[in-house]
């Protein structure tokens, strides 16, 4: 019913995607990869929590409560 459409394969497309598909058996844990899992794993969750507290602190301080105790 649809013959005749064969296509042509890009080659780089199919190294990627060959690479993508073979991700996690190809990979390394290397000091770049540790820095970035840290950052982004430790640094940036702390820092996003730390500015969440202070706008809590914020608001109670301008309506004359107590701090609230988080973790």
């Amino acid at each position: 019913m649809g013959g005749g459409m064969e296509t042509n394969k890009n080659k780089f497309i199919e190294d990627w995607s060959t690479a993508r598909e073979n991700l996690e058996h190809n990979f390394r844990w290397t000091r770049r990869n540790l820095f970035i899992a840290g950052i982004f794993g430790i640094a940036v969750p702390i820092l996003v929590y730390r500015g969440i507290v202070k706008e809590f602190h914020m608001q109670d301080e301008d309506a004359g409560r107590p701090y609230r105790k988080f973790i």
